[in-house]
């Protein structure tokens, strides 16, 4: 679905900017990223209480992400899901940015089908920039792909893990792990920074293994 936006109702830049409650630059991500309250997290918020698991000790309630400032745009994010041209206004940030790669939810995580639904069309209306949604909302991935079938090429779902060392999730072609050893990931061996690697948007890396921290 590529939206059309009629000349007399297009937004400008600050409207968009403000309808999807802004964007957010991860300093160590090649570009824009936006993300959600982690509290929100449907199935994350259940292993937050699991000893081991990926999100016992989840990173985005520490560090910058605690700041006041900070929660309380996550908030206005999550809130603007239920704006009738969130996805319009997404994909006019994403054309009028310098965006080659984004990434959904450096915090946070899918909330419903239809927020699935409305991140596959921002991909659909920008293919010249490379996409990454990390998941563990299986059931909203099902749910999306037994009734529209496979993403859009430039959109790499991946199905997280749910324990530190586990096994990646069987059945989906693209997936991410937490290991205590031998990360393919090379953030931490290169100052927290991607660099120039970019395996987590390349269709062709089936896992990427993230060391535990």
């Amino acid at each position: 679905m590529i939206v059309a936006i009629a000349a007399a109702d297009a937004l400008d830049y600050a409207s968009a900017w403000k309808i999807v409650g802004g964007l957010s630059r991860p300093s160590k991500m090649p570009g824009w990223a936006y993300g959600l309250p982690a509290k929100m997290c449907r199935t994350g918020s259940k292993l937050r209480l699991v000893p081991n698991s990926v999100c016992s000790k989840c990173y985005a309630f520490k560090g910058n992400y605690a700041w006041p400032n900070v929660q309380n745009a996550l908030q206005r994010r999550l809130d603007a899901l239920k704006h009738p041209r969130w996805v319009e206004a997404m994909i006019h940030l994403l054309c009028t940015l310098d965006c080659a790669h984004f990434r959904w939810h450096d915090s946070g995580d899918i909330q419903s089908p239809k927020h699935l639904e409305n991140i596959v069309a921002v991909a659909q209306a920008c293919p010249h920039i490379r996409f990454w949604l990390p998941t563990r909302e299986k059931v909203f991935v099902h749910t999306h792909l037994k009734r529209h079938g496979a993403f859009p090429a430039n959109l790499v779902v991946r199905l997280s893990a749910a324990m530190i060392d586990g096994a990646a999730p069987e059945g989906y072609p693209h997936t991410s792990t937490v290991v205590t050893a031998d990360a393919n990931c090379p953030a931490s061996r290169q100052g927290g920074h991607c660099g120039t690697c970019r395996a987590c948007w390349n269709p062709e890396v089936k896992n990427v293994s993230y060391p535990k921290h």
